[in-house]
């Protein structure tokens, strides 16, 4: 998560307290409407329930946020 966090706050210019919180939000947001076989995924993608963070889902958004 906190690749995501770094990726946030570099690609929006905010701070990284401030991208914490806003990534907090999304990821909650998308948890409560996914079904929740899905949202167990993306705390595993992130690594936040042991899952493999090197594959986690901020090194997916990279790509759509125009890291390479």
């Amino acid at each position: 998560m906190e690749e995501l966090i770094k990726l946030v706050t570099q690609k929006v210019g905010i701070s990284p307290d401030q991208a914490q919180a806003t990534v907090q939000v999304v990821l909650k947001f998308l948890k409560d409407k996914l079904p929740k076989p899905v949202a167990g995924q993306i705390d595993k993608a992130l690594g936040l329930s042991g899952g493999d963070p090197a594959q986690g889902v901020a090194k997916k958004l990279g790509g759509l946020l125009g890291k390479k």
